[in-house]
């Protein structure tokens, strides 16, 4: 049984959306921008990282601040909408330049404990989720300048994945590719793909519609990378999950195919750095410092 959407979208709200794409890492970023004011969201940033080097830069998230800047818009949000194991966030980083508080769904409280056991972390990382400005809840609501945004949790890729819906737009972070690009993997920690399959679906019950942006685009079979697309053609035309396919017949598809996947590249960092809001954890002396754990991913 999917759960219900815990609200009605306004589609005369039509947000003004800007993407941005990080070509290492297949992740669009976006500014979301109030076309009655000068709020604006950004919505799953990225930090470059040169994971051999040890090296942190920001290119990524500049081009956002300054495109911020040169519209005159003003930061109000900066949120996740889960936990990325493929990319590092920026958001502590945006927030310093411009401002704005940073969010994600509340179960990102289970994220932080799997994965602070999992990197043995000590009794001084808080699993409270406490690191983020706010833990939004399903069906709750927040404001983007005079845009009222509605989230709605789409576990199934993890337990924090959440879908952001303004207006006739929804942030369906990794819930759901392109049509063409059908899923995202469901093997994680704390991932399920029966779970994922009820989310996409409630996903699918929004208006036909509705533009539906996402997290993550790799151009399958060659084609330009794209990360807009709608309920309706998802409904008709996604590879895993259109209309007329089951539950038992998604998990079948979909476990079978994360067996043959390998681990994103940068999850060791991504996690270790988001789990803690796009911070980067310290040793004992206070120097940035990542782990690796043997074994134990």
């Amino acid at each position: 049984m999917t759960d219900p959407i815990p609200f009605t979208p306004d589609l005369s709200v039509k947000p003004e959306v800007a993407a941005f794409y990080d070509k290492e890492t297949g992740t669009i970023s976006y500014v979301v921008k109030d076309p009655g004011s000068a709020a604006c969201a950004v919505i799953d940033s990225v930090m470059d990282i040169d994971y051999a080097a040890g090296r942190i830069a920001y290119a990524n998230a500049d081009r956002i601040i300054r495109h911020i800047k040169d519209q005159g818009l003003e930061l109000e949000w900066i949120i996740e909408t889960h936990a990325h194991a493929d990319h590092l966030s920026a958001a502590p980083y945006i927030q310093q330049k411009l401002g704005g508080k940073m969010g994600i769904g509340e179960n990102i409280k289970i994220v932080q404990d799997t994965f602070g056991k999992i990197f043995n972390e000590g009794t001084e990382f808080q699993r409270d989720g406490s690191q983020f400005d706010r833990l939004f809840t399903d069906g709750e609501n927040y404001a983007i300048g005079t845009m009222t945004v509605y989230v709605m949790e789409t576990p199934g890729h993890t337990p924090a994945c959440m879908t952001h819906v303004i207006g006739d737009a929804a942030f369906v972070g990794d819930t759901l590719f392109m049509p063409d690009g059908g899923s995202a993997r469901a093997d994680f920690p704390g991932g399920d793909a029966r779970t994922l399959f009820r989310s996409i679906r409630r996903v699918l019950a929004l208006p036909r519609e509705t533009r539906l942006f996402m997290c993550h685009d790799y151009g399958p079979n060659g084609r330009d990378i794209k990360w807009e697309t709608t309920v309706a053609d998802e409904q008709t035309h996604n590879i895993h999950v259109h209309d007329g396919v089951s539950e038992d017949e998604f998990v079948k598809v979909r476990e079978a195919r994360d067996k043959t996947l390998s681990m994103p590249k940068l999850i060791i960092p991504s996690l270790q750095v988001n789990m803690r809001a796009g911070h980067m954890p310290t040793d004992d002396s206070g120097k940035p410092m990542l782990k690796v754990p043997v074994n134990g991913l």
